[in-house]
């Protein structure tokens, strides 16, 4: 595989001065999983999360998709929420969205751009929700940016409405649920304080009451 050369070759050096720093490095990783930490964040290849928050491989659990976005009928985010707090035992989840965010904007406009439209509903439907308080934003980055950090909170709120975490603070787990986002131009990562740390925060219309 040719085409995959550089690829490679990036790695071997990785690899190397991971070792060149900590000799049993890559032995102590291959033995356990232990993060503390979850990361929801958007796929797009300019958000790299562990460069981000700068932790090594093994300290952030992550799973990854357009727009960030949380939906209860999505398996694949919730099995990953699920090993997460069942089995790994995370204390903290990270929901970070970033700004300039390609599935946001698309969600703000009315061109179609195929399967991902019916994942972004409801971030138009945010968008809609929050019309009045956009609009008075002078620029549409400005606009659009507002919209990441809206939907970095709904999502907050979406993790904190499953049945998993909630059963997770049902038992007297310690976790957190955080909303974040990032800035693709200056590289910061900023805290949005909006912090759920127990289901008396939930609005009751979503709190589960403790399984039998």
């Amino acid at each position: 595989m040719p085409e995959l050369q550089e690829l490679f070759d990036n790695n071997a050096r990785w690899a190397e001065s991971i070792k060149e720093e900590d000799p049993s490095f890559f032995e102590k990783l291959a033995k356990q999983q232990e993060p503390e930490y979850l990361w929801i964040g958007c796929s797009d290849a300019r958000v790299p999360a562990n460069e981000i928050v700068g932790m090594l491989p093994g300290d952030l659990f992550v799973h990854r998709n357009v727009a960030n976005v949380v939906l209860h009928t999505d398996l694949n985010c919730l099995s990953v929420i699920q090993y997460a707090v069942d089995v790994l035992k995370v204390k903290h989840i990270l929901v970070t969205g970033h700004y300039g965010c390609g599935g946001v904007r698309a969600a703000m406009q009315d061109k179609q751009v195929g399967l991902t439209d019916a994942w972004l509903r409801g971030i138009r439907d945010l968008h809609y929700e929050h019309h009045e308080e956009l609009a008075m934003l002078a620029t549409e980055e400005e606009r659009v940016d507002r919209l990441c950090e809206l939907n970095a909170i709904e999502q907050v709120a979406n993790v904190s409405h499953t049945a998993i975490v909630q059963n997770a603070w049902h038992r007297g787990q310690k976790l957190s649920i955080y909303g974040c986002v990032y800035g693709i131009k200056d590289g910061l990562w900023k805290n949005l304080n909006v912090t759920i740390r127990g289901i008396d925060q939930v609005p009751a219309q979503y709190r589960l009451r403790k399984r039998d």
